[in-house]
């Protein structure tokens, strides 16, 4: 426990009292209406955590309608995940972001020359959400459909920030410790043994100086999928459609917004399914690490003077490792006296791992650097006013078919 602030407003956990909050949020929510977006694949409906995230969502009722936004195959997964929100009480929609209806959407856009049919993924899903969530509400809250210690004080505690006017924030991000008490193990290992060292690379020793990596290494968990907005600001963030978006979007966040209004807010412990390393960078943790490299690298292009040549890539590469091994020293004596679980050697083979996608990524990024982000907003509006409600319409449309 300690009460240090950083660049951003931090709001800890000291006594917090969620009954309150939640009053509270329910008074408000009268002149401030919220929306949450819950991005998933079909597959989830089969884990207990979606079960539990709707048991504990039916005590949300400060939450004005819940966005489900969903991948799924075909018409019989779309049906199924359908069914299985029969069970949220709250106002909600499925909306099937790669459906029949959604992409005739999509594909019509580019006869308004705003083409977004190439992107693909989570981002892309949130993106489509976030437009037909804005029509409505004042906030925005999201999390992941894999939180196996969700409570309803999660979208409470992210929403209060936003949703509160005597704080008044435009943005808040959630953290915690990512520990399984029970089982004795830290988890988290793309932020612990890639994320932070990656960063401490790029600001000391590389001698990339940038206000922006400063202000993300402030966020005491970058990859955090728990966050909550305003509706204004969501709508002229551009964001990643890949495994960046958390990083991205904070990028996108401090370009539109200031330090004062923004804030992170201690969610407590917290668990959820554990990736794969992956075989290759298509898979798995590997293409975590792959799609987070590209966005840093773009990032630094964007903000900084450096140059960013194959000298830079392995420079930053021999420093990552260094960094990273004297993070594993730390984490280790943290397990130790703490009565943990922690097997060095595995930790050792995670930084093997990342620091070889890093040296390759970066020498891919020098051949063809990439551009994976969404337009914003305000732009997609520029040329298509409509959109948003072309894309709830399709959105019902489906929903509909599936009651024929």
């Amino acid at each position: 426990m300690d009460f240090y602030q950083e660049k951003i407003t931090t709001i800890h956990d000291f006594s917090n009292d969620g009954e309150t909050i939640i009053h509270h949020l329910q008074e408000l929510a009268v002149s401030r209406r919220s929306a949450l977006i819950i991005p998933m694949v079909y597959e989830e409906i089969k884990s207990n955590s979606l079960t539990n995230i709707i048991s504990e969502l039916n005590k949300c009722n400060f939450i004005s309608q819940v966005i489900i936004a969903l991948a799924a195959d075909n018409k019989k997964e779309f049906n199924e995940v359908v069914h299985f929100f029969y069970d949220l009480n709250l106002t909600h929609m499925v909306v099937w972001c790669n459906g029949p209806s959604i992409s005739k959407v999509i594909n019509d856009m580019k006869d308004a020359e705003l083409d977004v049919s190439q992107f693909k993924g989570k981002g892309k899903d949130v993106w489509m959400a976030i437009g037909i969530a804005s029509l409505d509400v004042y906030a925005i809250v999201l999390h992941d459909a894999d939180i196996l210690t969700y409570s309803k004080d999660f979208p409470a505690k992210l929403l209060y920030p936003v949703i509160n006017p005597k704080l008044n924030f435009l943005f808040n991000k959630g953290y915690y410790a990512r520990i399984n008490k029970e089982r004795g193990i830290m988890y988290g290992r793309v932020f612990r043994l890639f994320v932070r060292p990656f960063i401490e690379a790029l600001q000391k020793d590389v001698g990339c100086k940038s206000e922006v990596l400063e202000y993300l290494q402030a966020f005491r968990y970058i990859l955090s999928g728990e966050f909550a907005l305003t509706s204004d600001m969501a709508l002229h963030l551009r964001i990643p459609s890949d495994w960046g978006l958390e990083v991205g979007l904070l990028a996108e966040v401090y370009r539109n917004s200031s330090l004062k209004r923004t804030c992170q807010t201690d969610l407590g412990f917290y668990d959820h399914k554990h990736k794969e390393t992956g075989k290759d960078i298509t898979q798995g943790l590997s293409k975590m690490v792959n799609d987070i490299v590209l966005t840093f690298l773009r990032i630094t292009n964007e903000t900084t003077s450096v140059q960013i040549s194959g000298p830079f890539i392995q420079g930053l590469h021999v420093k990552y490792r260094r960094f990273a091994q004297d993070i594993i020293r730390q984490h280790y004596a943290d397990a130790i006296c703490n009565n943990m679980l922690y097997d060095r050697h595995v930790e050792e083979k995670y930084v093997e791992v990342f620091s070889d996608i890093l040296i390759n990524t970066g020498n891919a990024y020098l051949e063809a650097p990439l551009c994976v982000q969404m337009p914003d907003w305000k732009r997609a509006l520029s040329a298509i006013p409509d959109l948003r409600e072309q894309l709830k319409a399709a959105a019902l449309k489906d929903l509909e078919m599936i009651k024929n």
